[in-house]
This record gives structure tokens, sequence and C-alpha cells, in this order.
């Protein structure tokens, strides 16, 4: 079997690590040169680095501070804020990101997926969704959460996929900062609708969250969280441990 990732991911906002709950109440939490470098020596698969605030206003992501962060990377990056073009996604690539997450600017302009992985390759394009259920339906949400797009989500991710998407990144706006576990029954729908790597993002709490979300979804690629490992509630070594103890593959 093919080992299960281990994902922190740095929610950043003016220059600095944040956190909130379902997408609200952002804190100050570090510096994301200080936790990326922290995180690479700390067992971390990959990284993701998401600059929270660049689509909601209108601007593109920090160069400056992803530069800087990059540079302390050695494991694989993918960087996301404000990607709406092909220029962005060359921007982004050479401040040092592995691979490029589009969001918003993929609900604008769909046809960024495709024309991005035509350039770079499929498996540089990463399609981020926000996801909430609304009376019943995920709905994909746009603008950091901000604003319910209407859309059905697993229509959406599957159109992403065929266009080029290499991998998804599912964020639960329902269980984020929550706590209590992943999103299972939503992450379920997803990996059986398509074949591409499925990151399951929003709700660990604990180490048992991701143990659960491994063994209840088999197909399932990788767990991804903040805070947790940002203020050491888990460590991703005890993780690891506890995920190979329970016969689920993890690089140690």
């Amino acid at each position: 079997m093919i080992t299960k990732r281990i994902i922190p991911c740095l929610d950043v906002k003016d220059g600095r690590v944040v956190k909130g709950i379902n997408f609200k109440g952002l804190a100050d939490v570090s510096s994301p040169v200080e936790l990326a470098e922290y995180y690479t020596k700390a067992g971390a698969d990959e990284l993701v680095f998401y600059d929270i605030t660049a689509s909601n206003e209108g601007r593109k992501i920090f160069t400056d501070i992803l530069r800087e962060t990059a540079s302390k990377v050695f494991i694989p990056l993918t960087v996301g804020g404000g990607i709406g073009s092909v220029a962005d996604f060359d921007r982004v690539l050479k401040c040092g990101a592995d691979k490029v997450s589009v969001n918003s600017g993929a609900i604008r302009n769909p046809g960024i997926i495709g024309e991005a992985a035509k350039l770079y390759g499929d498996q540089c394009v990463v399609l981020s969704v926000d996801i909430a259920k609304i009376d019943g339906v995920y709905r994909v949400f746009a603008k950091g959460g901000r604003e319910n797009t209407g859309m059905e989500a697993i229509d959406w991710i599957k159109r992403g996929v065929a266009d080029g998407a290499g991998e998804i990144v599912v964020n639960s706006i329902d269980t984020d900062g929550v706590k209590k576990g992943f999103d299972i029954p939503m992450l379920k729908a997803v990996c059986e609708a398509v074949s591409v790597p499925v990151i399951a993002s929003g709700g660990a709490g604990c180490i048992q969250d991701f143990l659960d979300l491994f063994e209840a979804i088999p197909d399932i690629d990788a767990g991804l969280a903040a805070s947790i490992f940002h203020f050491g509630e888990v460590a991703i070594s005890d993780l690891k441990k506890a995920m190979a103890d329970a016969g689920i593959p993890a690089r140690l």
C-alpha cells in the first residue's frame, strides 16, 4: 500500500500563520518561515502554504515571505492563495513551490486548470475546494469560505479532475477547527467520485481522528491539519507511530 501522507497547513495572513474556527476568528500563531523549518525536521511528508486572504482582497500572493519560507522546506511544498492565471502558477513555482493550489481562481476561470496542467503537468495542479453542507447538499464556497457559489461540490470536483487537476484538497468548512474529527461522509463521496489523490482537511483534533480517517476511507491519500500541529497537541512522530501500530502505512 502507498504510505499515507501527513501534511501540516500554514494559513498565512499578512505574513503570519493564523488559525480560526469554521474559517472565522483568526488568531496569530507564528512565523511561516519558522514553522516551515520546524515541520521539515519534524517528519511532515509535505507542507501546504495558503495566503488565505489574497483572493478575497483581490491581490497576488506575497512572494517575499513565500520565497523565504520555501528556502527552509526540503519536502514537497504546495502553495495557494490569489491564484487566478497561469502567470500566477509560474510566479509561485519560481518562488519555490512544487505544486500550486487553485480554489477561487478556478471558480472564476475553470479553464485555468487545463491550461496549467498542459504547461506544468497534472501533478503540479491541485484543486482545493471549500465545502459546506447546505440543506443536505454539499456546496462549493469561494473567497476563503465567505461566498456560497451554489455549485454542487462533487460535480465541481469531477469537472476539475477531468480538466487536469492531479490532486484534490477537500476543506470541510463545517468541521474546520472544531477538532471533532474529519467529515468522513463527505470525504467518502469525493473519493468514490475521482481516482486522483484526495487530501482530507478540516476537523482533526487528536491522533485517533487520523486513524479513523484512514481506516474508514482506505483510498484517502493524506490528512491535513493546522492547529493541533502548530500548538503541539499532536507530534507528527507520535501520529506516525500510532498509524504504523494500527497497520496504516506511514513514512517513519
